[in-house]
């Protein structure tokens, strides 16, 4: 699995990475999610689905 951010639609509020710190880690300077790996590891993919289905703008493009 692979996952993106469409930085056209991120709010910046920070909820990915509070779901999925795994994954996703805050920018406090820049006020954006960024994505921390290539491939999503298997473990963590669950975690990655329910960040992408809270957030709210869709910015979290998910690729199986």
């Amino acid at each position: 699995m692979k996952v993106r951010i469409d930085y056209d639609l991120c709010m910046g509020d920070g909820n990915c990475a509070k779901v999925c710190p795994e994954v996703f880690q805050y920018d406090d300077d820049q006020m954006l999610a960024r994505v921390t790996v290539d491939e999503v590891p298997g473990q963590y993919e669950q975690k990655v689905v329910r960040a992408a289905e809270e957030c709210a703008p869709g910015a979290i493009v998910v690729e199986q």
